[in-house]
C-alpha cells in the first residue's frame, strides 16, 4: 500500500511560478509499482486530472490546459513526486492532490485523466492560489 502526502501550495501572483511535491510511505508495496497523477478540484467544480506519469517517469500526460506550462516528474530513489508549475493564471487555483494508481499505464494513457477511479490512493491536498 502508498500513503501520499501533499506540500508546497500557497498564494502565488499571476504569471509566477510553484512547485508541489508528493511525498510516498510505502508499506509492504514498491514505490516503482505505481503510476501517479496530480489532479486538482476548484470551489464549486468536479476534480479534474492534471498530469499523470509511468513508472519510470519516462511517459508523462497533461491534461490540454497545462501544456507547456505544468511538468510533472517523479524520483523513485527518494519516492517523491513533483509538479512544477509556470506562468500560473487564476483559473489554475484549486486544492492539489497526487494520487496513485497500480492500473498498467497502458489503461492510465488510454482513459487520458479521466477516469478517476483509477486511482484508488489519494493525499490530503495542497491549496495552490492564483491571484489575479
Amino acid at each position: 500500500q502508498i500513503q501520499l502526502m501533499e506540500s508546497g501550495g500557497e498564494l502565488v501572483q499571476a504569471g509566477g511560478s510553484l512547485r508541489l511535491s508528493c511525498t510516498a510511505s510505502m508499506i509492504g508495496d514498491n514505490y516503482n509499482n505505481y503510476a501517479l497523477a496530480w489532479f486538482r478540484q476548484a470551489p464549486g467544480k468536479e476534480r479534474e486530472g492534471v498530469a499523470c506519469i509511468n513508472w519510470s517517469g519516462k511517459s508523462t500526460l497533461y491534461t490540454d490546459s497545462v501544456k507547456g506550462r505544468f511538468t510533472i516528474s517523479r524520483d523513485n530513489a527518494k519516492n517523491m513526486m513533483y509538479l512544477q508549475m509556470h506562468n500560473l493564471k487564476p483559473e489554475d487555483t484549486a486544492m492539489y492532490y497526487c494520487a496513485a494508481s497500480r492500473f498498467a499505464w497502458s489503461t492510465v494513457q488510454s482513459s487520458g485523466l479521466m477516469d478517476i477511479t483509477e486511482f484508488p490512493f489519494w493525499g490530503q491536498g495542497t491549496q495552490v492560489t492564483v491571484s489575479s
